[in-house]
């Protein structure tokens, strides 16, 4: 990223597009005029439903670990590392052999058992572009931010970049930033079908299509956008204590076996390809999401997400 890009980002903040701490110590980088300082973390003894409870209840996408008596930072644990354990990816091997599928049994193990130990983190003397450098690098959605005796003071968040640039990238387009090559699923996908995909691409979020023939001699498909489902709705499914009441086994395939359209998003928020980035920013701000599918005349173009946004900055 250039260094005017940075100098760009804090001057946007000082506009108004969220609020932040305007002074800020010498001592001090300036990632810290942008991270959350009131950080919520979790002890690595708490059990993986209730990190998840959490998670939900906050609607977070990722919780610190930190050891209850130094204030240390221990590890990270994200929703996509829990769908990795309930079926998604190779975390699930913990459940086959330790608990022989035991899905009760195993979502009460505690979450040092599947959260990340070597954790990218920055501190408190860093700069935004070190962070932004760092997020690019590493593909992280999240870096937590430590002092010089390695507790947490803030966490910054792909989602904090694009709220500061709410109105402010004006020249950019969604078009040039958005994926295009969109990995969908359909309607009939299972839970979890949908965490494999999520956990094996690194996807946060899928759109659900449905094809439907297009009124011409020619019967070409086109594919109709039905829905869209994320990780934090797959977590908030896990998460519901009502859904282990109604289980008639411990098993874990039972619940995994529930169809995507019970818990998918079928009002979606979409954008049209020449939309500005500012704009999208402002949208993902109001909605409370973190990412869009573009749509242009009921065709799916692309998918657009913060860490698009991310990139967006970077070249700016």
């Amino acid at each position: 990223m250039k260094d005017k890009s940075a100098i760009n980002l804090r001057k946007s903040m000082g506009r108004g597009s969220i609020e932040h701490e305007s002074r800020v110590s010498e001592h001090e980088g300036d990632i810290m005029t942008l991270a959350k300082k009131d950080v919520t973390t979790v002890p690595p003894t708490i059990s993986i439903i209730e990190a998840a409870e959490v998670m939900v209840d906050h609607k977070f996408r990722r919780l610190p670990i930190t050891d209850p008596g130094s204030e240390k930072l221990l590890g990270i644990v994200t929703a996509m590392d829990i769908l990795n354990f309930l079926g998604g990816g190779s975390k699930f091997k913990i459940m086959e052999e330790k608990y022989d599928d035991n899905f009760l049994a195993a979502i009460n193990e505690s979450i040092r058992e599947i959260m990340t130990r070597d954790v990218i983190s920055l501190t408190n003397k860093d700069s935004i572009t070190d962070c932004i450098d760092l997020m690019l690098k590493y593909n992280v959605g999240a870096i937590p931010i430590v002092d010089d005796n390695e507790k947490i003071v803030g966490i910054i968040t792909e989602r904090d970049f694009a709220l500061a640039m709410a109105g402010v990238l004006t020249d950019e387009l969604v078009k040039d930033f958005m994926t295009e090559k969109v990995i969908t699923t359909t309607p009939g996908t299972p839970i979890e079908g949908a965490s494999k995909i999520m956990v094996r691409n690194s996807l946060r979020r899928i759109p659900v299509v449905g094809k439907t023939k297009e009124d011409s001699a020619l019967y070409t498909e086109k594919e109709l956008l039905e829905g869209i489902i994320t990780s934090n709705d797959v977590l908030q499914f896990l998460g519901d204590s009502k859904l282990f009441s109604k289980m008639k086994s411990t098993s874990g395939l039972e619940v995994l076996d529930t169809k995507i359209t019970e818990i998918m998003e079928d009002n979606v928020v979409t954008v049209d390809p020449l939309t500005r980035v500012g704009d999208l920013c402002k949208i993902l701000e109001e909605k409370d999401i973190g990412g869009v599918p573009v749509v242009k005349n009921g065709e799916l173009l692309g998918i657009v997400t913060e860490k698009d946004i991310l990139n967006a900055i970077h070249k700016s």
